[in-house]
């Protein structure tokens, strides 16, 4: 079990993804049930649902999936980069750069959804990969220094961070 980090292990806007993943967790486990939650709930939604945005300026659904595909394989890619004791400054990014750019829109859900599914299991097999050493590396992203045990909670909670957004905002559950 990778141990949940402490907030001194991490820049301290992550700890408000990684606070929403439940306490005494498995987080491996977290992302698979997470991964299956968010396949059924944006396959529950029509496409128009799915490329609207519930403001002007906001990202649509696509895009907010192809956002939590984007920063989780950046995420574990520095993962990756910490465990193995590469002390290279890992750059930041431009999330917005990122999604205006992705042709979310112009995709069709399966597709993504494909995509999504892939990348989760090989997120999943990475981290399952390391050792409690590789779990302990700390590293620098985006000039601050990281814990590699922070990254699978920052994508956990990131996910959860987004889907709360859809259910409230997008979809009104």
């Amino acid at each position: 079990m990778i141990p949940k980090p402490t907030q001194d292990q991490c820049p301290a806007f992550y700890w408000n993804y990684i606070k929403l993943v439940p306490e005494n967790k498995d987080v491996l486990g977290e992302l698979q049930v997470q991964s299956m939650e968010t396949i059924d709930l944006v396959t529950s939604l029509d496409d128009e649902t799915l490329a609207s945005s519930y403001q002007d300026g906001k990202w649509t659904i696509l895009e907010i999936l192809v956002h939590l595909m984007d920063c989780e394989r950046i995420f574990a890619y520095r993962a990756l980069r910490i465990g193995r004791k590469d002390k290279t400054p890992l750059p930041g990014f431009n999330e917005n750069e990122f999604a205006q750019n992705s042709q979310a829109n112009k995709r069709k859900i399966l597709g993504i959804v494909k995509e999504y599914s892939l990348l989760r299991a090989s997120t999943i097999e990475l981290f399952q990969s390391f050792t409690t050493e590789m779990w302990e590396q700390i590293g620098e992203a985006n000039g601050q220094a990281i814990s590699a045990n922070c990254i699978p909670y920052i994508i956990a909670g990131h996910e959860l961070h987004h889907r709360n957004m859809i259910e409230e905002k997008y979809i009104g559950k």
